[in-house]
């Protein structure tokens, strides 16, 4: 009985290709070594086979390699974000929003209720004007009319002296903190802010082009915000000695005297109102990114300028 060849297969069993083909092992061999010296990115596709059963087996999907990127398509970032306003400032800033505008409105409602001595002016104590010549009295009937105001100062006293004490706890926590943490670097004037704050208000009036360089706080804010710390402790000091000038009298005297005090607390009032015009129309004309920075801490910047880090140390 004759040998079965080795190249003939069971049945049921799988076919070898290469068993049944001996004459195209070299190809085969060739093909195999060619595939593995393709360059990476060509796609690779397993043949099909056939499983045990006669059942086609799956087929592999193709394999691509990522091409490689050229250096010169890199993306190059423009800008950055930069974090501008610590936690601690956002949240007293925005706390002393509407407890300032509660203290002013209030302080108006107890000013209608004043006049001078001889009764002369009410309503309107005070005025701008150079000797006898009057501008203008603060204030008009037609304010009073427009807030409600006649009438109403017992409600004025009661707002006034609840609201004044978070007034006062928060500017002590905003110095504290401005002292603890190095901020202060930042807020307080340079011999160069003056200069820096006029050109910025020519840029404002559009008689300059080019603003000075811009760091967290240009001149003008600096020298802006560091008087409405000094004016809310000028407003504690007045406000003190007119609630009581019998126990604080010390202080009222250094400040010339119970109707003085009144005066400067007044015209400190004033200020704030002044500021709070000039400091929501400039935060307007800055745009959503300095408003959002406020709100999240963080401004988007060009990516050359100085980190607020080093400015911070520099100071």
């Amino acid at each position: 009985m004759s040998e079965k060849p080795t190249h003939e297969s069971e049945p049921g069993e799988p076919v070898d290709s290469a068993a049944q083909s001996p004459t195209e092992a070299p190809e085969a061999a060739e093909d195999l070594l060619t595939d593995k010296a393709k360059a990476a990115g060509e796609a690779l596709v397993e043949a099909p086979s056939v499983e045990h059963g006669g059942k086609p087996a799956p087929v592999a999907k193709a394999v691509v390699a990522p091409a490689s990127v050229d250096a010169k398509d890199t993306a190059v970032a423009t800008i950055r974000l930069e974090k501008k306003h610590p936690l601690a400032i956002r949240w007293m800033h925005w706390v002393n929003f509407p407890v300032l505008f509660t203290m002013i409105w209030s302080g108006l409602l107890i000013y209608w209720n004043d006049s001078d001595n001889a009764y002369q002016h009410p309503h309107a104590v005070y005025r701008v004007g150079i000797g006898s010549l009057t501008v203008v009295r603060l204030f008009s009937p037609w304010f009073w009319k427009a807030i409600n105001a006649p009438y109403r100062v017992t409600e004025g006293l009661g707002y006034h002296f609840f609201f004044m004490w978070i007034f006062a706890i928060n500017g002590i926590l905003y110095v504290s903190y401005l002292l603890i943490s190095g901020e202060w670097r930042v807020l307080v004037p340079e011999r160069r802010s003056f200069v820096d704050a006029i050109r910025v208000t020519l840029v404002d009036l559009h008689l300059l082009k080019s603003l000075p360089p811009q760091k967290k706080y240009n001149g003008a804010q600096k020298i802006a915000y560091t008087s409405v710390v000094l004016m809310g402790f000028g407003s504690l000091v007045t406000g003190l000695s007119i609630y009581k000038p019998t126990q604080v009298h010390w202080i009222t005297s250094l400040l010339g005297g119970y109707e003085m005090a009144r005066w400067e607390h007044f015209w400190l009032t004033m200020g704030f109102c002044a500021f709070f015009v000039v400091h929501v129309v400039q935060v307007i004309l800055a745009g959503w990114n300095n408003f959002r920075s406020m709100v999240s801490g963080y401004e988007i910047v060009p990516v050359e300028k100085t980190s607020l880090e080093e400015e911070r140390r520099a100071g």
